[in-house]
């Protein structure tokens, strides 16, 4: 047996970065929390795992793989800090990113500004040759042509990678593998990136976008992994690096150098993927994945174990929520709704005197004003802090001391003051505020669903998670809410539990009753090919895969398609009406009802290669202790200053029940109840809260701590 038996997560959060540690064998799992360095975030990775290595008695030779999820890529396309990129398109296509869908996004702004282009024109060059919509060659590849502008692209404009991005190329690469073996044969060091590759999909302006903001990131991206590798190895570490997918899969590192535009989701989906564990073992088969950290705060939906996905996404937006303000990329990520709502959210009174929260955030540096390191501006943890859900002297179990009174001072200035407030109503204000909005982008997001909060549960997690997650349950209805150990980190847990995976897809457009089921079977044979050789290098040499087929059909004269699933078999004529079935299913769901008699048209076919996930828990035995730590004054809406016990919920154990307000203490974060919860611990240590639909009086909630 290996002695290599310890396998540690790390998610890098705009405040904190966290990280879990597990070793099977001795049955240990480790959480662990640090502040976030954004001037070098691999520093805080060093940091984190040489203090988890020391607190669990542990070697770096021990480690066997580091799991891993980063938020660069979405923050170079927002912030426009990645690399000088060329584009090769068909000739007569050079405009396609400025055409787009030729739509805009919002037909009442007269001042609209478009879409952000990521190459500029100067280095979008248009080659002659030709392919048909079936794949065939029209005209073939001009290859003296790519030749002479991979020169004037490398060598007078200086780009420092390429993107190929021909007509039909979904179809029939062979002239983009052609042009790239060209770029390659002047320049093996050119990082090239093909359209047909990244995204083998019809809509040449998606397809094309997404192949340029892959070349836009990827040196960036090399960077950074090359130097997190020299300094893990520098630590000693010569275990396997992994990388997170958007999709909640988990890949190699080779891979996600390769596809990064694939990671542009990644630290997020890991929280979903950690939720959906979570379900699993309580078997909650309709769950709200709440996870809300220090800059921002992600729902989605989990349904069946298994959170929703979608295969497009719009990176930087213009306008956080008018579709069609960023730069769509075909790439599979967790289908959840984002917003700047976290612990280190800005309050502040605007020029209307409104008080308004987020999106900017405090983040790491300075922090919020309670952190002591230089904020001056309050945020939602300074307000939490004010009305009583966190112990200042029991932050991140005591490590670092929080400052009341500075709070109170910078409240007063740049709250109460200006709004002509108690410090404490303004605090109020701050939390109400900021619950409301996660409120209306949750439902919003399942309207879109056609999904029912009610009808759901919510497991709460991310360090301001579980303080914020009661009130929201409260305004949207759900009345059982679910906390696991280990809540401030469990995004970092979601990186170990996520099973290796694999999504490909095939654009091959046809009638269902029309469909060449030789060809199609071929397209998943190579997708499936593909796959288990992608999984072998991510570790699963030997283990089972699980393929899942499905395929993107519509109405035959819709623009856009709905993803359903479909047998994983050899297909043949005889599951069209499996298929259209499927699909009437899907439709229906989603838009309440369907078209009758209207032929159906596939556009794409996909495939998921899954491997076996793995089982950890954060569960750790009862210390034995006293739970109740003590009694204090904590504000809930509609109840207003409630004496509130305080629990340790480290002395906790499966089967104790805790009746009204609690505030639940660990390191990482704290979880608050209000007077009309019944908070139980099941049998996986998760705290199980029921909300009463019954109201009680304001101030006097009953409070007490049994065992059944």
């Amino acid at each position: 047996m290996s002695d290599k038996t310890i396998r540690i997560g790390v998610d890098i959060g705009g405040t904190f970065t966290d990280f879990v540690l597990h070793d099977e064998t001795r049955r240990l799992t480790r959480p662990g929390k640090r502040l976030t360095t954004p001037e070098a975030p691999g520093r805080a990775i060093i940091e984190g795992v040489q203090r988890l290595l020391d607190e669990t008695g542990s070697t770096i030779d021990q480690v066997h793989s580091i799991v891993h999820g980063t938020t660069m890529i979405t923050n170079t396309v927002l912030e426009r800090t990645g690399a000088k990129v060329g584009l090769l398109t068909s000739e007569g296509f050079r405009d396609i990113l400025e055409m787009g869908r030729e739509i805009r996004y919002d037909v009442d702004d007269l001042m609209l500004e478009p879409p952000p282009v990521i190459v500029p024109r100067r280095l979008r060059v248009g080659i002659p040759g030709r392919l048909l919509a079936d794949g065939s060659q029209h005209q073939p590849l001009d290859e003296a042509a790519v030749a002479a502008a991979v020169r004037f692209l490398v060598e007078t404009e200086k780009v420092e990678a390429l993107a190929i991005g021909f007509m039909h190329s979904y179809r029939n690469p062979a002239h983009e593998a052609r042009a790239r073996d060209i770029a390659l044969s002047l320049y093996p060091d050119l990082l090239v990136t093909l359209s047909a590759e990244v995204a083998p999909e019809i809509r040449e302006y998606e397809r094309t976008n997404t192949a340029c903001v892959n070349a836009y990131v990827q040196p960036r991206v090399h960077a950074y992994m090359n130097r997190l590798q020299q300094d893990l190895a520098t630590l000693g570490f010569a275990g396997d690096l992994y990388i997170m997918l958007s999709g909640g899969g988990v890949t190699s590192l080779e891979d996600a150098k390769r596809f990064p535009v694939r990671l542009i989701e990644s630290g997020p989906a890991a929280g979903a993927m950690a939720a959906a564990f979570v379900a699993r073992g309580r078997q909650e088969r309709k769950v709200i994945s709440f996870d809300m950290g220090g800059t921002t705060a992600k729902m989605c939906l989990v349904d069946d174990f298994t959170p929703h996905l979608k295969h497009d996404f719009e990176a930087g937006r213009l306008h956080r929520f008018k579709q069609g303000s960023g730069l769509p990329l075909k790439v599979t990520v967790v289908d959840m709704i984002e917003i700047g709502a976290g612990g280190g959210s800005i309050a502040a009174v605007d020029g209307l005197g409104l008080m308004k929260v987020g999106p900017r955030s405090a983040s790491s540096v300075p922090g919020p004003v309670c952190y002591g390191r230089g904020g001056t501006e309050p945020t939602v943890t300074d307000a939490d802090l004010l009305l009583g859900y966190l112990d200042p002297a029991f932050f991140l179990g005591g490590e670092m001391a929080l400052q009341v009174e500075a709070v109170r001072k910078a409240v007063d200035e740049r709250l109460a003051g200006p709004l002509r407030l108690p410090s404490v109503q303004a605090a109020r204000g701050v939390q109400e505020l900021v619950n409301e909005s996660m409120a209306a982008a949750t439902r919003m997001h399942m309207a879109e669903k056609g999904k029912d909060p009610r009808e759901y549960a919510m497991i709460a997690f991310g360090g301001a998670g579980p303080v914020h997650a009661y009130g929201l349950a409260k305004l949207l209805k759900v009345s059982r809410l679910i906390v696991p150990m280990g809540a401030g980190v469990i995004s970092a847990l979601g990186f170990l539990v996520a099973p290796p995976a694999v999504d490909d897809v095939r654009g091959y457009v046809a009638g269902l009753d029309m469909v060449d089921w030789n060809h199609v079977n071929g397209l998943f044979d190579d997708m499936a090919a593909r796959a288990k050789a992608l999984l072998e290098r991510a570790g699963g040499a030997g283990q089972p895969v699980d393929l899942r087929y499905a395929a993107d059909l519509r109405y035959a004269g819709q623009g856009f398609e709905v993803t359903t699933e479909i047998p994983a078999e050899r297909l043949d004529a005889g599951h069209v009406g499996t298929i259209r079935e499927a699909f009437f299913a899907a439709y229906a769901e989603r838009f309440g009802r369907g078209a009758v008699g209207v032929p159906l048209e596939v556009v794409n076919w996909r495939l998921s290669a899954v491997l076996p996930g793995r089982d950890v828990s954060l569960a750790r035995a009862a210390t034995g202790e006293p739970p109740l730590r003590g009694v204090r004054e904590v504000y809930f809406a509609g109840f207003g200053d409630v004496q509130t016990q305080v629990i340790d919920r480290y002395a906790l154990k499966p089967g104790d029940v805790i009746e009204g307000a609690a505030i639940f203490e660990e390191r990482e974060s704290s979880y608050a109840v209000g007077p009309d919860g019944r908070t139980e611990v099941d049998p996986q240590f998760n705290l199980v809260t029921t909300i009463s639909a019954k109201t009680a009086l304001a101030g006097h909630a009953r409070t007490s701590l049994s065992h059944v």
